[in-house]
C-alpha cells in the first residue's frame, strides 16, 4: 500500500511543506500580538492547556503561502508562545480546533478532489514546557470517489499504529477494506514544532515501523 498511496499523493499533487519558521514574539499582551503584519488569523480557541486556571489560546494564522498552528499560555498579564508548527498552506477551508480534558485537537482537510484529512492531539507536558503530540489520525481518500485510499491512526504514547486501506474497482464503486493492520513507531517524543505532515505518515510503510 506504501507504493500506491505514494503514487496517489504524487498525482494530486501533494508537496513537502518547508518553509522557514517565522519570527514571531515569544511573548504578547493579547492574542493578535502574535499574527505578523499582512497576515491573518484563520482561527483560534481559548482554553486551559497547563491545567493552571489562566486562559490559554490555540490559533492558526496564515499568510498567501504560510500557515501555522501557534499555542500560547496565559502568564502574568499577557501569554507566552510554547509551540508553533507548519500546516499545509492551502487547505480546503479553515482548520477545526477543539479541547477536550485539557488535549487540544486540529483537524485539517488538505489536497483537492483527492484529499488527506487529518486529528492531530497535543497534550501540554509540564517538564519541558511545550506541547507534546500524543496521536494522529490521517486519511487519504478521493473527494468524488474515483479511487480507494487508507487511513493511519497512531497513539504516540503507546507506539501502536493502525492502518487500513480500501480499494475501488471502478469509479463510484462501492469501497471495499482492508483488514487493520497493527503495527508499532518508536515511542520518541514529539512536539509541535516537528510534527509530522500528515502525507509523510500516509506514505510509511507499517511493516517498516
Amino acid at each position: 500500500m506504501k507504493t500506491q498511496a505514494l503514487a496517489i499523493l504524487l498525482a494530486a499533487g501533494f508537496a513537502p511543506v518547508l518553509s522557514a519558521m517565522p519570527d514571531l514574539p515569544l511573548r504578547a499582551d493579547a492574542p493578535p500580538r502574535f499574527v505578523p503584519e499582512g497576515w491573518r488569523l484563520e482561527t483560534q480557541l481559548e482554553s486551559d492547556y497547563n491545567g493552571d486556571g489562566v486562559v490559554d489560546i490555540a490559533m492558526v494564522i496564515r499568510n498567501d503561502d504560510e500557515r501555522w498552528l501557534l499555542v500560547a499560555v496565559g502568564e502574568g498579564k499577557g501569554l507566552k508562545r510554547i509551540g508553533l508548527g507548519e500546516l499545509d498552506p492551502y487547505p480546503l477551508g479553515d482548520a477545526s480546533l477543539e479541547s477536550k480534558k485539557g488535549v487540544l485537537l486540529i483537524t485539517d482537510l488538505t489536497g483537492g478532489t483527492t484529499a488527506i484529512q487529518s486529528t492531530y492531539r497535543y497534550r501540554y507536558e509540564a517538564a519541558s514546557g511545550r506541547m507534546q503530540l500524543i496521536g494522529d489520525d490521517v486519511e487519504l481518500y478521493s473527494r468524488t470517489n474515483s479511487h480507494g485510499g487508507i487511513s493511519v491512526s497512531t497513539n504516540r504514547l503507546t507506539g501502536k499504529r493502525v492502518t487500513q486501506a480500501n480499494t475501488i474497482d471502478e469509479p463510484g464503486a462501492e469501497r471495499r477494506f482492508s483488514k487493520e493492520k497493527v503495527s508499532t513507531v518508536p515511542l520518541t517524543k514529539i512536539y509541535l514544532e516537528d510534527a509530522p505532515a500528515p502525507e509523510d505518515t500516509i506514505t510509511v510503510d507499517p511493516d517498516q515501523s
